[in-house]
């Protein structure tokens, strides 16, 4: 079975190929538009941002323009068509928004994912009730919100974690997240039981970090998610939440630093199995 891959990262890392190919050969936008045709330069500099899903016909243009050799052009040609499929799981994302959207590719082509939450659930953990909550809170800062579209959408994604292939999830939650707050109780107490039985399956970890963490070290104040692809020469990626455009990071000074901020609450959180001990205390407390 071939490996997935996630459209928005090829779509990155085919980016990334074509301006190297093109500086390699010391060409300006301008000119490899003016020898292609193109009306204006904002194409492709979409296309080497990874902004835009290609035209493999125009990929092929580039590669004959950078005069790109049999061995190398074959392998970009793959990475182009893997950047504009509409195979398999794609087509049920027609209704998510662009932001869902955008998670929904990072999590169905990812091998590993590590999410860090201080407030809330993460959305591929969440039961219906609880993500209908969370939805409708955001509808306060976007009253056009689709709460049942939303909710369908997230639904969709969390299938990620139940296909035959899935990818290794780790979850650290600040201890917060887990406290009862102003959600009804039989809502907080389903999510809370769904999350030792998510805790139960096998490519899935919950480690909750205690509160006594922060002051430490470096302790993450906003939510982030760390994704990592079965090709290796695909970016690793940081997506930042944020209440109203999200933060894609690729460069690797970036992830690594981020990567660093993983490996140090993973230091500090309490084992899977304490976690999951201090969660069943809460739920018969």
């Amino acid at each position: 079975m071939p490996l997935p891959t996630s459209p928005v990262i090829r779509r990155a890392r085919l980016g990334a190929e074509l301006r190297q190919l093109r500086r390699r050969d010391a060409l300006t936008l301008e000119q490899v538009c003016g020898q292609l045709g193109w009306a204006s330069t904002s194409k492709l500099s979409r296309i080497e941002l990874g902004q835009s899903r290609p035209d493999l016909a125009d990929v092929l243009d580039l590669l004959d323009v950078y005069q790109v050799q049999p061995e190398q052009r074959d392998a970009l040609i793959v990475i182009a068509r893997d950047a504009a499929t509409s195979r398999g799981w794609w087509r049920t994302l027609g209704e998510m928004s662009e932001r869902q959207r955008t998670y929904a590719e990072l999590e169905a082509g990812a091998a590993g994912i590590t999410e860090y939450q201080p407030a809330v659930v993460p959305g591929l953990l969440q039961t219906p009730a609880y993500a209908r909550l969370r939805i409708a809170a955001g509808g306060l800062l976007d009253p056009g919100i689709d709460v049942e579209a939303d909710l369908r959408a997230r639904a969709a994604r969390q299938a990620v974690l139940r296909r035959a292939d899935p990818p290794r999830y780790t979850a650290l939650l600040a201890e917060a997240v887990c406290e009862p707050g102003a959600d009804p109780h039989e809502v907080w107490h389903e999510q809370m039981r769904h999350l030792v039985t998510l805790a139960e399956v096998p490519h899935v970890t919950i480690r909750l970090v205690p509160t006594s963490a922060n002051g430490r070290g470096p302790y993450p104040l906003t939510p982030y998610s760390c994704y990592s692809f079965p090709d290796p020469a695909d970016p690793r990626t940081v997506m930042l939440e944020a209440p109203t455009t999200d933060v894609r990071l690729v460069t690797a000074a970036d992830v690594d630093r981020y990567e660093r901020l993983t490996e140090w609450l993973l230091e500090v959180a309490l084992s899977a199995e304490e976690s999951m001990v201090a969660l069943t205390l809460r739920l018969d407390g």
